[in-house]
């Protein structure tokens, strides 16, 4: 079941972000990349943005990734990730996952050239599959892990 969960968050690299702060939800659509895991998926976003604010409040996210662009409605799948968002703050990490995502996603140029540019990491703690109407697959992540 993980790696059914796993291999859509890899094969996939934009979602959308549910930030929070005062109980006020925000969404925001992303352009990511994941580790080989699949467990962890970085993006990039602006320092004066809205979601890295709220971020700073509330690290807790949720990300939604579908399948409606590949898939007919009826098989359309969606994969919620819940996890924790950090700001990437080693260097070589931070490094890494800029260039891959420079690499996966050529319009983020600009902004990953920009130096108010943060590198954030959403760590998964747990994954809800919807495949189809009904069908739901709940799998909480062993935090031991990693």
């Amino acid at each position: 079941m993980l790696e059914q969960m796993t291999a859509m968050v890899k094969q996939n690299d934009i979602c959308v972000l549910a930030t929070a702060s005062d109980n006020r939800p925000h969404c925001s659509l992303m352009a990511y990349v994941a580790d080989e895991t699949g467990e962890k998926l970085y993006m990039a976003t602006s320092g004066d943005s809205r979601k890295f604010a709220n971020l700073g409040e509330n690290p807790f996210v949720s990300l939604l990734i579908d399948t409606r662009a590949t898939h007919p409605r009826e098989k359309t799948k969606a994969l919620t990730v819940s996890g924790v968002c950090e700001t990437v703050k080693d260097l070589k990490e931070r490094s890494a996952a800029a260039a891959s995502l420079r690499s996966v996603h050529p319009q983020l140029g600009p902004i990953l050239e920009d130096a108010g540019v943060e590198i954030l990491c959403v760590k998964a703690e747990s994954f809800l599959l919807l495949d189809g109407v009904s069908d739901a697959l709940f799998l909480k992540i062993d935090s031991s892990n990693g």
